[in-house]
């Protein structure tokens, strides 16, 4: 059975979390996180090491501020489709009892469908990072939407992505709407969740991953 829980206060959001592997750990799980590894995740998981704090973080808190924005644009500019969102929410998924999924928004289409809203915001400093929003999302992206897929049985998704290219002869901004079938990614999904259910058996067992790194 799949449930969608809301808290009241971001301090319980967060501490009920806490227990899961959610949306933005599955790509350190499989080795394709720019940001930490696998085993670096393990020691969060297990309490050996502390998460870092990216609440100060410039692009952190402009990503937390553009979101409701952007969430309304994505709205206007789709009007057959429902919006839904509400703070602090999580959704478990009694077949998957390891994971969670807080989403940025859930959706409805004209044709009753369940669907994930996922955004994004990113600064474009260079052409390789420009390559990974070239007709798809970075790969770290990719695996979170996965694993929503995975816990919340949406039919599809749907990542906003704002990309700001500050250092273009005169900056500018680019809004896309990056639309994802589940159907066209079944495999992918399936083996995302065997490596997380692994994953969670070396947290249970407090057995510490091989190391994978990024191919970045």
């Amino acid at each position: 059975m799949i449930e969608k829980h809301v808290y009241k206060t971001a301090a319980e959001w967060l501490a009920a979390r806490t227990s899961y592997i959610g949306g933005s750990d599955a790509s350190s799980i499989i080795g394709c996180s720019p940001w930490r590894n696998n085993v670096q995740l393990w020691e969060e998981k297990t309490g050996k090491k502390a998460s870092a704090d990216l609440s100060n973080n410039e692009f952190v808190k402009y990503g937390n501020a553009a979101e409701p924005l952007l969430r309304k644009l994505f709205a206007i500019d789709n009007p057959t489709m429902r919006v839904e969102y509400e703070p602090f929410n999580m959704w478990t998924n009694d077949e998957l009892p390891f994971a969670h999924a807080s989403l940025d928004g859930w959706l409805t289409d004209e044709n009753g469908r369940f669907g994930i809203l996922e955004i994004k915001t990113a600064s474009i400093s260079n052409s390789a990072h420009a390559a990974q929003w070239k007709d798809k999302i970075p790969d770290a992206y990719f695996c979170q939407v996965l694993h929503y897929f995975a816990v919340t049985g949406a039919r599809f998704a749907v990542v906003v992505a704002q990309l700001k290219y500050p250092a273009a002869e005169t900056p500018y901004k680019v809004t896309k709407y990056i639309h994802i079938e589940r159907s066209e990614v079944e495999d992918d999904i399936a083996l995302l969740i065997e490596c997380e259910a692994m994953f969670a058996e070396n947290i249970r067992n407090n057995i510490a991953p091989a190391l994978l790194l990024p191919n970045i």
